[in-house]
C-alpha cells in the first residue's frame, strides 16, 4: 500500500536564503532511496519559514526504513540546523478512494 508522508518544516529566519540548498542536497537522496516514488516541496507563500515536503512511499515499511536511516550517523541530514522547531510528520494512506 502506497503511503505519503507529510513532513511541516519551520525554518530559522536566517536560513531562508540557504534553505534551497540544503533542501536540494538532502532530497536528491531521499528521491533515490529504495521504496521512494517522489517528493515535492509546497512553500507557503505567506511565510517564507514554512515548508511542507511531500513525500509518496511505496510502502509504510520503505518510510520506515528511510527514517530509521536518516536517524543514524550515515544517514544524518543536517536538517536541524536550519530548523527552528522540530519538524512534524503526519503519514497518510493513499489508497482510500471517495
Amino acid at each position: 500500500m502506497a503511503i505519503t508522508a507529510l513532513l511541516d518544516l519551520r525554518l530559522r529566519a536566517e536560513s531562508v536564503e540557504t534553505a534551497a540548498g540544503v533542501l536540494d542536497r538532502i532530497l536528491r537522496v531521499t528521491r533515490n532511496r529504495p521504496g521512494s516514488l517522489g517528493v515535492e516541496v509546497l512553500n507557503d507563500i505567506t511565510d517564507p519559514t514554512h515548508l511542507t515536503l511531500v513525500e509518496r512511499w511505496e510502502s509504510i515499511a520503505d518510510d520506515d526504513a528511510y527514517r530509521a536511516w536518516r536517524a543514524t550517523p550515515e544517514g544524518s541530514s543536517g536538517l536541524a540546523e536550519i530548523l527552528s522547531e522540530p519538524p512534524r510528520l503526519w503519514r497518510c494512506d493513499t489508497s482510500a478512494t471517495f
